[in-house]
């Protein structure tokens, strides 16, 4: 049994559109005046923008089987992608394009296709809850989603809401499983649905603050910190971290904000204009008190 568009639409979580065109679904975890915003003044960051990092499929079932076809296209600087099945908190398998090879411990940098890809799960019996988390690293539209005929499929979605702004760290890089990523983590332990704004390279953006969501997050995190330091100087860091936490509060006044600061970079020694490394930890601390 294809599963409609209204259904997939009901067990998606971590997208705030979703549109069906030319038979198949995609999904979006930016509004489209954030997208626009991106495909103005940077490119590359517009086509990250457009992975489906964050985004998931949660339901409850008593299908014994589940068939997912998807396409992807680039999301990320990375070629690789996961799709990931968990059922009842364990994972059970992954639709990818790399499980067939030998991957180097360095494997960032290697090339992979993209395009269709299909896969059967077994879900075992009795009703269980599935996640499916899409890639972070690609952008996977829906071809087609199937359980058994007759079974039931009901949508999972917590009560509570994570938005997460950040840099690559929080997009994702560089998990294999999408299901890793720090912040798909901290929204299972927290039992929230997250909503995942962060772009690789990315500093702090207030023009993308400024851009509000339709939704009240219960939290929301911030990361960025350490591309700032490596491409901008001292003084303008302070005013757009500033003007960024500023505009968030606006925004979003009942909402709990959490500045989460850089870690260790190899390179965090070196001479930039910016200055200290452990200074953007100072210069953050002072702007969110």
């Amino acid at each position: 049994m294809e599963l409609s568009f209204a259904k997939i639409k009901e067990i998606a979580t971590g997208a705030v559109r979703i549109e069906e065109g030319n038979g198949t679904v995609k999904l979006y975890r930016f509004t489209k005046e954030q997208e626009e915003l991106y495909r103005v003044t940077n490119q590359e960051f517009y086509m990250k923008a457009l992975s489906t990092a964050g985004i998931k499929l949660s339901f409850r079932t008593d299908s014994k089987n589940l068939s997912l076809k998807i396409t992807t296209a680039q999301g990320s600087s990375r070629r690789y992608f996961s799709v990931d099945v968990v059922v009842d908190g364990k994972p059970l398998g992954y639709l990818d394009n790399f499980s067939d090879a030998v991957l180097p411990e360095d494997y960032t940098g290697l090339e992979f296709p993209l395009g269709n890809f299909e896969k059967s799960f077994s879900l075992g019996e009795g009703i269980k809850t599935v996640c499916v988390h899409l890639p972070w690293s690609a952008s996977a539209s829906i071809d087609a989603l199937s359980i058994d005929d007759g079974a039931f499929i009901e949508g999972v979605k917590p009560q509570k809401k994570l938005l997460a702004f950040g840099d690559s760290i929080t997009q994702g890089y560089d998990a294999l499983r999408p299901s890793n990523r720090y912040i798909a983590r901290l929204a299972d332990k927290l039992g929230v649905e997250e909503f995942n704004k962060a772009i690789g390279g990315e500093i702090f953006f207030p023009s993308l603050a400024k851009l509000r969501d339709s939704f009240v997050p219960d939290y929301i995190t911030v990361a960025y910190g350490t591309n700032d330091w490596y491409h901008t100087d001292a003084e303008t860091f302070k005013a757009n971290c500033k003007a960024f936490y500023s505009t968030l509060r606006e925004n979003y006044p009942e909402s709990k904000i959490f500045a989460i600061t850089p870690i260790w970079r190899k390179d965090m020694n070196e001479k930039r204009v910016f200055g200290n490394f452990k200074n953007v930890e100072v210069y953050i601390k002072d702007a969110v008190k």
